[in-house]
């Protein structure tokens, strides 16, 4: 047996871990006693990772049995929760902040109250609600958590939208509006736009007046891949291979030079984000997918006087944010239902979580995002 900490279901509980030698599949007993009359919540699954590995390596499906809802807490049935990079990085061990294994994966999602606490009164059973700021475990069937945890959304917002829109989506909110200041006719460049956070960047942009240029990588289907973004409302789009020329400002027409650059690859693509910034222009680095360093020319800082900055969302939020990222969330989200804010995602069941987990690690080609619905 292990002793295995609370998979985020209970701070204060303690659980026995039991190998079933029969099954993948395992169980566990809660050691923490609860009164006939307590309200428990129902029997959970969850996929957990008990050491740090490759994801399809190191997780497992596992039973948890009912826990007690406290007085301050909330049962929450969970609706949905994506497959993150940075949940996958978790995983891995290699994300900067990371619960210590073993651990319920995921980081954010959606879900249905089921049950409160006889002291909440601002969340009823039914209420739809996300854990903001994001809260690790929400790859399970079942959380109880403190009322603090949950805000409550509109429940007529699509499902894997209300799943998904606190880590990539505000990402982009959070650039475009905190890095440098940002008027209608201005413009920004970005690389990796197809991503979820391009196709974020690309809308929300627009939505303010805001000229945007793009690069993705040179790929098969590109011009299909260039006509979507440009349906999000993307004014350029760029390969990398196309921007081989000796003056890529010439490519801009009448767009404004971009003031404001994101850059999530690195490499080269981070280089070509460089080479479109007007002077004293600013590159955010948000990511780094090529796993190739940044590189910058000398004169780039002392002719153009170009800065260069990061953004961490989870830094963010560890800054006393709750409110104002809850306020930001619900203008996401109220997007989304205006029909202004759209990205690509496949819904997949949990039951068939191995195939959504092969999707999100790039073993059956490019996909969109894997969304859990439970």
């Amino acid at each position: 047996m292990l002793l295995l900490r609370s998979l985020c279901l209970k701070p204060s509980s303690f659980t026995l871990l039991n190998f079933n030698s029969n099954s993948r599949l395992l169980h566990f007993s809660t050691l923490r006693p609860f009164s006939s009359s307590a309200t428990v919540s129902p029997p959970s699954k969850a996929i957990i990772y008990s050491t740090h590995g490759e994801p399809d390596a190191v997780t497992e499906l596992v039973e948890v049995p009912g826990v007690e809802v406290k007085e301050n807490e909330v049962c929450v049935k969970m609706l949905a929760a994506p497959i993150n990079p940075s949940d996958i990085n978790r995983i891995q061990g290699v994300y900067p902040v990371r619960p210590q294994p073993p651990a319920v994966g995921g980081y954010e999602g959606v879900g249905e109250v089921y049950a409160v606490g006889q002291a909440v009164t601002t969340l009823s059973p039914g209420d739809w609600v996300i854990p903001s700021p994001p809260s690790f475990g929400t790859w399970q069937t079942y959380i109880v958590k403190d009322q603090n945890v949950w805000h409550k959304i509109n429940k007529g917002v699509p499902m894997e939208y209300a799943a998904t829109i606190t880590v990539n989506p505000l990402t982009a909110l959070l650039m475009l509006e905190d890095c440098v200041t940002l008027s209608p006719g201005d413009a920004i460049v970005q690389n990796g736009a197809t991503s979820m956070v391009g196709q974020c960047v690309i809308q929300i942009a627009k939505s303010r007046g805001i000229r945007n240029i793009n690069i993705i990588r040179d790929r098969a289907g590109v011009d299909e891949v260039k006509e979507s973004l440009k349906d999000l409302g993307a004014d350029e789009v760029f390969t990398e291979k196309e921007l081989e020329v000796k003056n890529v400002k010439s490519l801009l027409g009448d767009i404004p030079e971009p003031v404001l650059g994101f850059n999530c690859v690195g490499g080269n693509a981070a280089s070509l984000v460089l080479k479109f910034l007007r002077h004293g222009g600013t590159m955010v680095t948000y990511g780094g997918m090529s796993k190739k360093p940044v590189t910058v020319s000398t004169s780039s800082f002392i002719f153009k006087d170009l800065s260069l900055r990061g953004f961490w969302l989870q830094k963010w939020l560890g800054t006393d944010k709750a409110e104002e990222s809850r306020k930001m969330i619900d203008r996401l989200l109220g997007l989304v239902q205006d029909g202004k804010l759209k990205y690509k995602m496949e819904m997949a069941p949990f039951d068939d979580f191995n195939t959504a987990l092969d999707k999100a690690l790039g073993k059956l080609g490019s996909q969109p995002k894997q969304v859990i619905k439970f």
